[in-house]
């Protein structure tokens, strides 16, 4: 089961979560049609290289990540999209595509969506291509200690 380590994360804290299981879906606007979730509630990740080193991008399903916001965010020009070739092996237990946005288990910085916490929950790939975990905001960010900020276009 993909999400053995994640879910045995949760419980250890204790998070109350609901798992959500729908069909095969590879993109996260087919992801959140298959599960009947907005596209704007649906995070997906992005995994990206700052300066050589791996960190995580959590966007709303319906946006884009915005590379020049997250250049001024992070005082750098050398922030490229990571290829799945590079961070494949990083996600062992996850179907590539579907890693879940819990960068803090892998050694990853995280930096968040502000749209995100605009809702109270937040909903994503559990690392496979067909179950969804949801949870609320509030645990996600006192679990993962994310960057919330503004990183992201409307591709709607």
């Amino acid at each position: 089961m993909p999400i053995r380590k994640l879910r045995e994360f949760l419980d250890s804290h204790d998070v109350r979560y609901f798992v959500l299981s729908h069909s095969p879906a590879y993109t996260a606007q087919d992801v959140a049609a298959a599960a009947h979730v907005p596209g704007k509630e649906l995070a997906k990740t992005v995994i990206v290289t700052i300066d050589g080193t791996m960190a995580m991008v959590v966007l709303p399903a319906s946006r884009q990540l915005d590379f020049e916001l997250l250049r001024e965010l992070t005082g750098t020009r050398d922030v490229q999209l990571a290829g799945e070739k590079e961070f494949g092996g990083l996600f062992p237990e996850c179907e590539i595509g579907a890693m879940p946005p819990f960068g803090n288990l892998y050694g990853m910085d995280v930096y968040v969506a502000e749209e995100l916490e605009e809702d109270d929950e937040i909903a994503f790939n559990a690392g496979s291509h067909n179950e969804l975990l949801r949870l609320s905001f509030e645990d996600y960010r006192r679990l993962v200690h994310p960057k919330v900020v503004r990183l992201s276009l409307d591709v709607t």
